[in-house]
């Protein structure tokens, strides 16, 4: 066997389409449950809403139906981000599951935007039928530009999944009309947009119609970002309005404070940050961009290192809806938005594209694994908006909101996981995440095969992977190895490798000459682990949560009764049972011995110099992901430990 740990810098990893992967097992359940009732839900939702009356030109306009608010615009305006992002999750649930019910409302909404589109190729319907003298007025606070993105990515998806080129070639004539409008040249303007998203998503475009001045406008929209003078300042100025009365006071909350190469600190609004952010990783693969990628490497660091909650979550506060300072992270009152999770999901895949390593892989499972999926029911039909970390029984999953954007963000996620689970260069595939999976791929270097998964995963950390090809294929394969497994075990062909001289960035990296049908074996040992928070985050002080491979486990009244803070933890996780919870899905649940202080011997005092008493008693926990799916009731991650 010939090992090589060279990762090349100009090296290009990009992810697979979605319909090259079947996804089974685990996710494969996730997805199932949004295929048979998420896609329509979304679906319905939106049209209850309103949303097609504002669509539809032979309609009359509705006009606002949502008042305006403080920062004189109205969520009505991101109506199209909703109707796109319900559109792609249509999209990669029509390809698991055909449903011509629900491909023929997609179409007929399609058609609607095909007919609203003007002339020149504009296309958003609130500011063609409800504000046209809005048009292009605020780009810091309307969202004209992250609407296009949202819709762009939903006509790729929906072109990838069904071969209709309709919404394909309707949003190529938007993204035309936007190089035009934007850039350095003559008459152009030099703006971008308050909500990220429209960089992202012309990386998509780009890459699926080969179209590169897509990518440059991309890059463009990276690159001007809070270049000075500031264009929302200036814009603001030119259209009469304060140009102190940036959005939440601060440009920090739209990350256009200064350029973003010289950005070090994660502020302001945290689906924005990631959007941006995922933008800026997916131009630093492209143009090989080290100076963007320094800048993301400080910006990880700042996050994951003293912002991020054990879950995966981020941004603490409501207010912004997103992030405050250094280690604030209260847990009751956690807003850990779910399009925010799902941000970081977007935003670790793409630090993958320069090449494998488990810092930005691992994290990707652990917001997916906790703070992503938390957000979507166990049958598809309700929805978190917020994921705190503790509850008293009052946190319930919702219908719908008035800014109904998780909902479908978690659920197109989801129904795209594929894409997640696979990263290809060249002559080279990288495994990222761990799913039974059957994945077809054909490489630069004429390798054509297909990589299967079978494994359980996370209930079981046993993966075998084989290699299906009509002929032998020489490249390289590149299994991550989380930084928490202890005693991870591998074997190609039934020989064991020695995975402290194989690895690379936390990737063992395998280049031979494949046979059709080689096998490979890895283990990786799910036992439970204690983790504490560093001392400066004064919620968590005195206590502990305890995580099974990547998921993080919660104590919830359905299992504990009242009072989960009565419980104290004061062994180690070693003394954990595991067990499967039927009322879960068959869930791999936690059984362990703890202390409960019992409050009924303290008395009427609220305060004295008194013992607590404790019995012993047994506690069970359930993976975060999964609470508020029975009766309602309290939850808790962190867990008070038993001192001395």
């Amino acid at each position: 066997m010939q090992e090589n740990m060279a990762h090349s810098p100009n090296r290009q990893f990009r992810p697979l389409p979605v319909p090259s992967v079947t996804v089974e097992g685990f996710w494969g359940s996730w997805q199932d449950a949004v295929c048979e009732h998420t896609a329509a839900t979304l679906l319905d939702r939106c049209v209850e809403a309103g949303m097609l009356r504002q669509v539809d030109p032979d309609q009359p306009s509705p006009g606002i139906v949502i008042p305006i608010v403080t920062w004189l615009g109205t969520p009505q305006m991101f109506w199209d981000s909703d109707l796109a992002k319900s559109i792609e999750t249509i999209a990669y649930s029509l390809y698991r599951k055909p449903n011509p019910e629900l491909e023929a409302r997609a179409d007929a909404i399609i058609d609607l935007y095909q007919r609203l589109q003007d002339p020149d190729g504009y296309l958003n319907s609130f500011f063609q039928r409800i504000k046209p003298e809005w048009k292009w007025t605020n780009l810091r606070d309307f969202h004209e530009l992250y609407c296009a993105g949202h819709m762009i990515e939903a006509a790729v998806a929906y072109y990838q999944a069904t071969g209709k080129r309709k919404f394909l070639d309707v949003m190529c004539r938007m993204a035309d009309y936007l190089v035009r409008m934007f850039g350095r040249g003559p008459g152009q303007v030099r703006g971008y947009c308050g909500h990220e998203e429209i960089e992202l998503a012309l990386v998509k475009l780009a890459r699926v119609t080969g179209n590169r001045a897509y990518m440059d406008l991309a890059r463009f929209f990276v690159d001007e970002r809070g270049q000075q003078p500031n264009f929302f300042i200036e814009e603001a100025i030119r259209h009469g309005r304060d140009p102190k009365g940036v959005q939440k006071d601060t440009l920090g909350y739209s990350q256009s404070h200064m350029p973003v190469r010289e950005q070090t600190k994660v502020v302001g609004h945290a689906v924005r940050a990631m959007y941006l952010y995922s933008g800026m990783a997916d131009i630093a693969t492209e143009y090989h961009d080290d100076s963007l990628t320094r800048a993301l490497e400080t910006l990880w660091t700042d996050l994951t290192q003293k912002q991020m909650y054990v879950t995966g979550g981020i941004g603490p506060a409501a207010a912004n809806e997103g992030f405050t300072d250094y280690y604030d992270l209260p847990n009751e009152s956690a807003y850990a938005e779910t399009c925010a999770s799902v941000g970081l999901v977007f935003w670790a895949s793409r630090m993958l594209g320069r090449s494998p390593n488990r810092r930005y892989a691992d994290v990707m499972e652990q917001a997916l694994y906790n703070g992503a999926i938390a957000g979507l029911s166990t049958d598809g039909r309700t929805f978190f908006y917020e994921n705190p970390l503790e509850s008293l029984g009052h946190h319930h999953r919702w219908v719908w909101h008035p800014c109904p954007c998780c909902p479908p963000n978690i659920a197109r996620l989801v129904t795209s996981l594929g894409s997640y689970i696979y990263g290809v260069a060249d002559d080279e595939v990288a495994v990222h995440l761990y799913c039974r999976s059957q994945a077809r791929i054909e490489l630069a270097n004429g390798a054509r095969f297909t990589l299967s998964q079978d494994t359980d995963y996370p209930w079981s950390g046993d993966i075998g992977l084989t290699v299906e090809a009509e002929a032998p294929a020489r490249f390289a394969l590149s299994l991550r190895v989380p930084a928490w497994a202890r005693g991870p075990r591998l074997a190609v062909g039934g020989e064991a490798v020695d995975l402290t001289e194989a690895s690379a960035d936390g990737y063992v990296r395998i280049e031979r000459e494949w046979q059709p049908g080689d096998r490979i074996d890895l283990s990786l040992p799910l036992e439970p682990r204690l983790l504490r928070a560093h001392p400066a985050v004064r919620q968590d002080a005195g206590r502990v949560a305890l995580m099974r491979g990547p998921l993080v486990y919660c104590l919830e009244g359905a299992d504990n009764g009242v009072g989960l803070n009565s419980i104290l933890l004061g062994s180690g996780a070693g003394e954990a049972r595991t067990a499967n919870l039927p009322d879960l899905g068959g869930a791999v649940v936690l059984d362990l011995p703890v202390q409960r202080e019992r409050a009924e011997a303290w008395g009427d005092d609220l305060y004295a110099e008194k013992e607590r008493a404790t019995e012993p008693d047994t506690a069970r926990l359930v993976p975060y992901h999964l609470w508020d799916n029975r009766q309602p009731g309290e939850m808790l991650v962190w867990v008070r430990e038993a001192r001395g």
